[in-house]
């Protein structure tokens, strides 16, 4: 009798825990989903080509610096001393340049010759020039006012402004737009803040859904899988649905991070700083799904038959391997004695790829975060007229857990169901 009842018990709290497993793998399948729309949309706002290489972004930092130099412009003595030097080589020019003039104008008629000896009898230009300091002192004189003063500095700002209205980025930026209406934003960086905490939220939801699935998975193969008696029919059951669960988990949500960006670049003009953060150069988040989508739709056919074997070795064959072993345990038609079934059920582990997979996939990890700090580490500068720091962001997500978790207790099942087969008194026909 309390045999009876500590099955019934067990029974029941795997029955609570399959429908917490289902309804965290929907929550955590819709989460992510929602999760990775925000991550390429704050990618998108933090790329490169809206900051240290956009248009529009080097004219507004350079635009700021030249407005406030205009309005800091002002003559010291030394300046003073230089200019008045420069204002005096080009009166003198000037008025040789006038004097030219005149001259050949006047010596195409005896009218002009007339004029010409006149203007030789009456004005000497060499007493003009003597006057070329005064002339100076006076243009000095007017220009270190305030009025004068102010009336240049309308004048190079009004240049300034026609100058930078002038230049304008043509790239296109549909997609900011798209994402500043999504998240009624009227500037990127409000955009950002706004994407990024919900980025933040969402991702501590996912890790701890993720555990709690993983651990709930753990458990109901410690309540049934890891006894010594062989498995019942409800408990089978129960770690059949439990690994399905988390092979849909796995691959419908992102199993790794790709992240390169500068994180922040620096250096001085004109003793102003030109200031660049969190420029993306490259970001991906994809899940195996998503991967063999990518594929499938490439023109190549290598890139395709690529995606066929993916999605055929980490789905196709779990999911026919957990289908034939159903059939295995229950003898439905004699599954046991088909070769088909006991090829999946008994041999196909070495065919299922799925512990492959995983390898695979924390090798890519591996892989790409090397190239990339590697890479990053080339454009990082700590020069003191340039300072670069770079940041590889690359990471494993809840995906690849999950998809672990699962390979790791289909192997225990299938180790199980092998080694202690449950014999039904009668074969079902």
């Amino acid at each position: 009798m309390k045999a009876t009842t500590m099955k019934l018990l067990k029974l029941f709290l795997s029955l609570i825990i399959i429908s917490a497993l289902v309804i965290l793998c929907h929550q955590i399948i819709s989460n992510s989903i929602s999760n990775q729309k925000n991550k390429n949309d704050y990618a998108e706002l933090n790329h490169v080509k809206y900051g240290l290489l956009s248009v529009d972004e080097w004219k507004r930092q350079i635009t700021v610096i030249f407005a406030e130099e205009i309005n800091k412009l002002y003559l010291s003595r030394t300046n003073e001393r230089d200019l008045r030097k420069h204002i005096e080589v080009l009166l003198n020019t000037l008025i040789d340049q006038v004097d030219k003039k005149i001259r050949e104008g006047n010596s195409g008629s005896a009218k002009g010759r007339v004029k010409q000896s006149f203007i030789n009898i009456f004005i000497n230009l060499e007493d003009i020039k003597k006057g070329i300091p005064e002339y100076a002192d006076a243009i000095i004189h007017e220009m270190t006012k305030s009025k004068t003063r102010g009336q240049i500095k309308t004048l190079l700002n009004k240049r300034l402004e026609q100058y930078s209205n002038q230049t304008f980025d043509t790239s296109d930026t549909s997609q900011i737009s798209r994402i500043l209406l999504a998240n009624d934003s009227k500037d990127i960086e409000s955009a950002r803040i706004k994407v990024n905490k919900a980025i933040s939220v969402k991702n501590d939801l996912i890790w701890k859904e993720s555990i709690l699935l993983i651990l709930l998975s753990v458990i109901l193969f410690s309540l049934s899988g890891f006894s010594k008696q062989p498995l019942a029919p409800s408990r089978y059951m129960l770690l059949v649905g439990s690994l399905v669960i988390l092979l849909i988990a796995g691959v419908t949500t992102p199993m790794i991070d790709l992240e390169a960006k500068i994180s922040q670049m620096s250096f001085v003009l004109m003793g102003h700083p030109i200031h660049f953060e969190n420029q993306v150069l490259y970001f991906q988040s994809k899940s195996i799904l998503d991967v063999f989508w990518i594929m499938i739709i490439h023109q190549d056919i290598q890139i395709k038959f690529v995606g066929v074997l993916l999605i055929t070795f980490s789905i196709f064959f779990p999911l026919l391997k957990i289908v034939s072993s159903l059939g295995y345990y229950y003898n439905y038609h004699r599954a046991r004695e088909n070769p088909v079934i006991k090829f999946f059920v008994l041999k196909s582990g070495k065919w299922s790829m799925a512990d492959v997979m995983v390898v695979a996939m924390f090798m890519t990890y591996i892989g790409f975060n090397g190239i990339i700090t590697s890479q990053l580490g080339q454009l990082s500068s700590s020069a003191q007229e340039l300072e670069i720091l770079t940041t590889n962001g690359t990471s494993l997500q809840p995906g690849y857990y999950l998809f672990l978790t699962y390979t790791l207790l289909a192997l225990f099942l299938s180790g199980f169901l092998t080694r202690k087969p449950h014999i039904p008194q009668k074969s079902m026909e």
